[in-house]
């Protein structure tokens, strides 16, 4: 017997234009910045410390354009982290035994268990984005994948895992600014590649993804937060006291700040 037919994936919901409405302009001076950026890891130590912490777990999501500065903010991040409790993933192409199994296989084995915090930079996202833009998962898949991921973060949250998902924004300038500057600089050269060239030629299509990704799995138990990042400071300062503020709500704690 042939077997029964997907029912089609339901249409994604009217788009707020989310990237359109952010102030990519937002700054903090040299002095403000070391003194905010001073007391959020101050809070993530203590948070990360606290007993009540012992029964939970965080998995930390990172997105965003080439170049936003995802690796500078997870630095600060985890400086004031005890490096016994948090690993830091880096997500690239699945490897040929990941590709032999369901696609969500590979990020259910590096969850952090209760105490723990994980930090995905880059994530599970990755189907509804560069696999979707790039033509690497077809349109069935990265369709029916908006649900599985829905799916997915539900039973973390059931298993007291939270989910913090930061998508970090540039604009098209700035982040030609950051390109030529690691491509003039030797200390910097690694960090750029002909494919995050051919990429930017995409820019339009994938600014269309990220906003179907964030219409259709930003959740009331897993939102998006969407971060300015056109100047480094201003974003790290704002995901640190974002995650600072998630972690106090999860663990029902008051800043005493």
């Amino acid at each position: 017997m042939a077997a029964a037919a997907r029912p089609p994936a339901p249409p994604a919901p009217r788009r707020r234009r989310r990237l359109a409405e952010l102030d990519l302009e937002a700054r903090l001076d040299k002095a403000t910045y070391r003194r905010r950026l001073a007391a959020a890891q101050e809070r993530l130590a203590r948070l990360s410390r606290s007993p009540a912490f012992r029964d939970r777990a965080v998995a930390v999501v990172f997105e965003g354009q080439d170049a936003a500065g995802k690796g500078g903010v997870i630095r600060r991040l985890t400086e004031p982290l005890d490096p016994r409790y948090y690993r830091v993933v880096r997500v690239a192409g699945p490897s040929d035994e990941e590709r032999a199994r369901p696609w969500l296989w590979r990020f259910w084995r590096a969850l952090p268990g209760h105490g723990r915090l994980a930090v995905f930079d880059r994530s599970w996202y990755g189907r509804v984005l560069v696999e979707r833009v790039e033509g690497l998962a077809d349109e069935p898949a990265w369709q029916r994948a908006y649900e599985e991921i829905n799916d997915f973060e539900a039973q973390l949250l059931e298993s007291r895992i939270s989910v913090v998902k930061l998508w970090l924004a540039i604009d098209a300038d700035e982040q030609l600014r950051r390109f030529r500057d690691r491509q003039a600089k030797p200390h910097k050269r690694h960090k750029i590649t002909d494919e995050d060239w051919r990429n930017r030629q995409r820019w339009a299509a994938y600014e269309a993804a990220v906003e179907d990704m964030l219409a259709r799995t930003s959740t009331r138990g897993a939102p998006w937060e969407v971060v300015p990042a056109n100047d480094k400071r201003y974003a790290r300062v704002r995901v640190l006291e974002h995650l600072a503020a998630r972690l106090e709500a999860a663990l029902e704690l008051n800043d005493p700040s």
